[in-house]
Order: C-alpha cells, then structure tokens, then sequence
C-alpha cells in the first residue's frame, strides 16, 4: 500500500502545500492537519487518514465516524456492503465526513459496475491511474471482516484487502503477481514495516482465485488476530506474540478504515525487492490489458464487517465517532469513542454531490476540477 500513498502525494503540485509533516515536522496552527500522504492543510486533509500524530495537535483531525451508530450494549452485528450500484461511493476530493451518506471513498483510480444484479465492481489499474482504492468511510475497532472477491494475475500487480489506522496500524491480506493460488498475511505497527517471517505468512489457495470468488478474512481483535479464507482460519496471532524487548505489544490497536484495491509494484520506480516480490515488471502489452481496452482489473462482490469493541473504551449515549487523547504510558497512541459529528462545516455543498457515473475517477488535487466535469457535467 505504501506505493499508493507515495504516488497520491507526488500527482499534487508541490506549490499547493505549505508544510510536509512527519515525526520531526508537526503541522501548524494555520494547516493543522497531516494528511496520509504527508503535507498539512484544512477542510478534506482533516478527514479519513489524517494522522494526529504529526498534525498541529491530537485532536487536529476530524473526528473518525464508528463502525456503525450503534448503543452502548449492541457492538456484535454485520454490515453487509454489496456492489450492485454505486451511490454510495463518491470521489473522495467531495466527501465532507458524512458517513451515514456513503459507504466508501474512491481514493485514486476508476471503478467500473460489472453486475448490478449480484453486486460485482471492477478497480481498474491503468498504465497511468497509478491504480484503485476504495476505503470506507466508517471505521472499526477491532471486529471481523470478510471480503468476497477475485484477485489480479499477472506480474508486478497486487491485490490488497487491508485495514489501515491514521497512524499506520495495518493488517493486510495481499496477492503480489501472477500466483493465483496463494496469498499472504502481515500485519505491521504505528507504520513499522515488517515484511519477514515474524510478521508475514504466505496460505494456499483451494483453486484459482482469478477465476473464482473466495472469502478472506481478517478477524482482529483486542488480544488475538486471525486470518481465515473460506471460513478455515489458516494464521492466528496473539497480541502476547508482538512484544519488543522493553515489552511493548506491536501490535495494531487504533481504529482503522478497510481498504481494497488494485495496483503497480512492477514498474520503474518500485525499489527492486518490491518489483521481485509482485513478479517482476508490469507488461503493458500484455493480451488481457489490451482485450479489456486498457486496464487490468479486480472484481469485488461483498464487503462485511462486524463491529468489535475495545474494553478500554467508555461509550457515551450518542455514540458518532473515534477521537485521539495521547498517547499512553507505552507511547502508543490512544482513541476513545465519543459523541462529537465528523462532518466538515465547510463539506455541505459536497454532501449533496451524489457520485452519478458508473465509471469513477480520482486524481490528484490539482486535477479536482476536471474529474468534477467528468462526473457530474459530461
């Protein structure tokens, strides 16, 4: 996934930001908030993936909407999101917060309605879109997740369904390259990038999953996380297993969007241990990339989630959002669920754009104006 954050930030200008911010770069009062792809700004820079660590303060960001409105005693349900159309997905230079309006973003990239009868959406990987995601808008807290889809299977791509925190708590199922039957686990750590055995397994496959739908899961929970496909669980990790040496668990606990997507490891400016881990380099001319006009593509059928729960949280009688404290005594940052909107002040025109194209398109910033043609006056 790293590769797509890396190329979101280089499509923007760079005369569009005041500051970059990282550990040793805190945002200032007058663009407090750190996006996810590392520069400082206001209104949509303070939404899904703004980091509070490196934002002007813990609370700089925008509140983070929870899993689903729910009351104190009920946390244990599914959320089931199929694709049958795409009304509730809208490009995420429009999204203003309003979780209850849309299911997902679409970050970067095209997505394309197969099948409206069963719910199947295709991300697209383009030579030049740098690839898809799609994130949702609401975020979990440990919980269950399951999706139904067909992977990628030609050299240098990579399929990814992961969640990922604001500040980099990451568990990943991902599928790098041509090998259709097998895919691999990892987790990593407030951004700490793991990829050896400690952190990273690799299951079979019962039979191709190019051709065929099947269920990965990713069961994360406050003390143990599993990875099932098909319902088997075929990984399991106790938060007692990720201890360092002073005895910090590094292990994910904030809370955290679900993201899928599609897109190029195999290409020039990969490093070259991450080109040999998706295959090799991208064949732009390969017979399926050109037949289909174009692009490669994954196939989505179904997203679901059920909500968990963190006992070290207290949950108010309005439950809307996540928000940032501090970090404890550990260092590691803390949330706590609270009642405050996540809803931009400045978002209420953008909450009335509803996404109407079945083709979708996201891009940098500076290209905003035009995808707004493209979408809503063609």
């Amino acid at each position: 996934m790293l590769y797509l954050l890396l190329l979101a930030a280089s499509l923007v200008p760079t005369s569009v930001f005041a500051q970059s911010c990282n550990a040793t770069s805190l945002c200032g009062a007058s663009a407090p908030c750190c996006s996810e792809y590392g520069f400082c700004g206001t209104g949509t820079y303070c939404l899904g993936g703004c980091n509070p660590i490196y934002s002007h303060s813990m609370t700089s960001c925008e509140p983070s909407p929870i899993c689903q409105d729910k009351t104190a005693s009920s946390f244990a349900f599914d959320i089931q999101y199929t694709f049958k159309d795409d009304s509730r997905i809208i490009n995420s230079t429009l999204y203003n917060g309003n979780a209850s309006a849309y299911d997902f973003t679409l970050d970067n990239g095209a997505i394309y309605n197969l099948n409206s009868s069963i719910g199947e959406v295709a991300l697209l990987l383009t030579q030049t879109n740098g690839g898809t995601r799609l994130s949702t808008t609401r975020y979990i807290q440990y919980g269950k997740v399951t999706a139904r889809l067909k992977t990628s299977k030609w050299a240098g791509v990579v399929t990814a369904f992961i969640t990922m925190s604001d500040v980099k708590d990451e568990v990943d199922w991902e599928w790098p390259g041509a090998n259709t039957t097998q895919a691999q686990s990892n987790f990593f750590w407030l951004g700490n990038v793991d990829y050896t055995s400690t952190n990273g397994q690799k299951d079979s496959i019962s039979n191709d999953s190019y051709s065929n739908y099947h269920d990965y899961t990713i069961n994360w929970q406050e003390n143990q996380l599993e990875f099932s496909i098909d319902g088997v669980v075929v990984r399991s990790v106790k938060k007692t297993d990720t201890l360092d040496p002073s005895g910090v668990p590094e292990y994910p606990t904030t809370p955290a969007r679900v993201q899928l997507s599609i897109w190029p490891a195999g290409i020039n400016t990969s490093a070259p241990g991450t080109v040999q881990w998706a295959g090799g380099m991208i064949d732009w001319s390969d017979p399926d990339y050109t037949a289909a006009g174009g692009h490669f593509a994954v196939v989505i059928n179904s997203l679901t989630v059920q909500c968990g729960s963190s006992s070290n949280t207290t949950v108010p009688n309005t439950p809307r959002s996540y928000v940032y404290s501090g970090n404890n005594t550990q260092g590691v940052p803390q949330a706590y669920i609270s009642n405050a909107t996540t809803i931009l002040n400045s978002g209420a025109v953008a909450s009335r754009l509803a996404v109407k194209s079945t083709t979708l398109w996201a891009g940098s910033l500076a290209a905003s104006a035009l995808a707004l043609t493209m979408l809503f006056f063609a």
